[in-house]
């Protein structure tokens, strides 16, 4: 391990989602540094296969299992985190993600699709628990983490909480309404909290990734030959980049949000995108 950010050496992080694709890149990002990594995962096979790939890497970490929508097993996991490392320095939200029963089947709504159909979702048959589930998991699923393992920051230095937001909260993406809308709120929220813990000295940020290839949107995005969908063309199109974001692009942002070099730095949202937010199709 060479870490280039020495002031992240032994710090505690903590990162919720960490056996996903991203959010177990950035866990291995910060191990890289020497910090402590507590990975927790609703599926803990998964928190441990990262945890497991940073200690063969010579790094720190353990997988703990925890629920973002459940306030005592987050407890239960932060006395774990507490017992093994120490308190939380830095916090990254990265527990999230979208639901079909969110979802619409179409773009454009067409008058003819009110005459029904079982296989055609439209937004009059959008189904509210599907869209309180996708909610509850990005914005819930960021404040719940936050109230347990914040109050060990309070009074210390060096603490800053990491929140994931997406492009669909710049600008709202066609057929996910309700993902569009709680990442909308997981940015006002990243703005909120900047503010209420400035006096304590956390520093509050998110990132704000483009489109990047997960288990979750793959095969939206991608068919079985790896060919693109017509999602996946029209995305890379309004990418002036050309290209899908890949794990390796969010440790630049990460790094600099949790060290000194942004000491001075909180409430903003970034966007690592490829250009997507800045290109207005034309």
């Amino acid at each position: 391990m060479n870490p280039i950010y020495q002031e992240l050496s032994d710090k505690v992080i903590v990162i919720t989602g960490g056996g996903g694709v991203l959010c177990g890149a950035m866990a291995e990002t910060m191990a890289r540094q020497n910090a402590k990594v507590a990975i927790l995962d609703l599926r803990k096979e998964n928190a441990d296969k990262v945890a497991a790939t940073i200690r063969q890497a010579g790094g720190t970490a353990i997988g703990v299992e925890a629920n973002v929508l459940e306030l005592e097993s987050l407890q239960a996991a932060e006395q774990v985190v507490s017992e093994e490392f120490g308190p939380c320095d830095i916090l990254i939200n990265g527990a999230g993600g979208n639901h079909p029963k969110g979802t619409t089947s179409k773009p454009f709504f067409d008058p003819q699709d009110m005459k029904g159909s079982e296989e055609l979702i439209t937004f009059f048959d959008l189904d509210p628990d599907g869209v309180q589930f996708v909610f509850n998991l990005n914005f819930i699923g960021t404040l719940l983490p936050t109230q347990v393992f914040a109050k060990g920051m309070v009074g210390r230095e060096g603490c800053s909480i990491i929140n994931i937001s997406s492009m669909n909260a710049f600008t709202p993406l066609t057929k996910i309404p309700a993902y569009s809308g709680a990442k909308a709120a997981v940015s006002n929220f990243t703005q909120w909290l900047a503010v209420h813990f400035a006096k304590t000295g956390i520093r509050v940020n998110a990132l704000a990734p483009g489109f990047f290839l997960t288990d979750q949107n793959r095969s939206l995005l991608t068919k079985e030959d790896g060919s693109l969908t017509d999602r996946g063309n029209t995305i890379v199109e309004h990418t002036p980049m050309g290209r899908f974001g890949e794990a390796e692009d969010l440790e630049g942002t990460l790094l600099w949000l949790c060290s000194e070099g942004s000491k001075f730095v909180t409430g903003v949202v970034v966007p690592i995108d490829g250009g997507f937010s800045a290109f207005s199709g034309v």
